[in-house]
């Protein structure tokens, strides 16, 4: 039987993240699994504790297409990172344990750590796939200069603090309004919950396949959030008729320069990212938990619903 891989995605800013980093790989090495780490968490971990260096390292001999799955200790900037770590041919599926304070991605919290990995030993868990964003960054002459991806959101903002910039929002090929503002998120339902919500876009539960486009502080009548097709394309056009500069951002991680002329160009992904779930919850009890939202007073049942 071929070696089970596993990655653990942990930081070493916290001591509790470094005693769960530590307790994760203990577990898996001893139901027969081999614990990966990151090149870059590795030399972190290590640093506070020796021991980590002994962990394998993903790399030449330990591939991404070799990875079964990645345990992810931390908040949702962790998943994201993790998200981006197993991203290949046959991306593994991420499941998180909740180590920050919203942890809107996370599967578990820290408490039920032990249960998570012997429940990933036996495979015991259901794997949901989120849609993802594809980005393109065109130049002014149309060729492809950048190209990236994003699990939560592509937003195009201003490079100044003190100007807004002036862009051109198309939607299949067809323009649908200019706006000068402080930008714009794309974002995938994932994302709903994240910079989309704080920009007053709709949130949007994950089973529903859709695009939100949201400006940003835009001065123009037309600024209300727009949810379009998950088959639909996404150009947001630097218009050129200024000097203003703007820069593309994906997930927070990942960022491109955007002078005048350039265009953006989002589309749905081929790839999705696939998320380890051990407990089947509706979403609305999540952000009810994430968010610590009032429903005292609820009169109503699962068994009332089914009616």
């Amino acid at each position: 039987m071929s070696e089970r891989n596993i990655l653990v995605v942990a930081h070493a800013g916290r001591e509790e993240t470094v005693s769960a980093a530590r307790r994760v790989i203990q577990l898996l090495r001893a139901a027969g699994a081999r614990p990966v780490l990151a090149p870059d968490d590795c030399a972190e971990l290590a640093a506070v504790d020796g021991a980590f260096a002994d962990v394998d390292q993903l790399g030449d001999r330990i591939r991404v297409d070799d990875l079964e799955l990645a345990i992810v200790l931390g908040g949702d900037g962790t998943i994201l990172r993790a998200a981006e770590l197993v991203r290949g041919t046959n991306s593994a599926p991420v499941l998180g344990i909740n180590m920050g304070h919203v942890g809107f991605l996370a599967e578990i919290e820290r408490d039920a750590m032990d249960e998570a990995v012997h429940r990933v030993i036996a495979r015991d868990y259901d794997v949901e796939e989120r849609l993802a964003l594809a980005v393109r960054v065109k130049d002014a002459s149309g060729a492809v200069v950048f190209e990236t991806w994003a699990l939560n959101e592509a937003t195009v903002e201003k490079a100044s603090r003190e100007r807004m910039i002036e862009v051109v929002v198309e939607i299949d090929g067809r323009p649908l309004s200019s706006y000068g503002c402080d930008g714009m998120v794309i974002s995938t339902p994932t994302g709903s919950t994240a910079y989309n919500f704080s920009a007053g876009g709709p949130v949007i539960w994950p089973g529903v396949e859709a695009i939100a486009v949201v400006p940003l502080s835009a001065h123009a009548l037309f600024a209300r959030p727009l949810v379009v097709s998950p088959d639909a394309a996404v150009a947001i056009e630097m218009l050129d008729r200024t000097d203003c500069t703007g820069i593309l951002w994906c997930d927070g991680r990942r960022s491109h320069d955007l002078p005048p002329g350039a265009r953006v160009v989002v589309r749905r992904s081929s790839r999705p990212v696939r998320l380890a779930r051990l407990h089947p919850a509706e979403f609305t009890d999540r952000l009810v938990r994430k968010f610590q939202l009032p429903v005292a007073g609820w009169r109503g049942s699962r068994e009332a619903m089914k009616a």
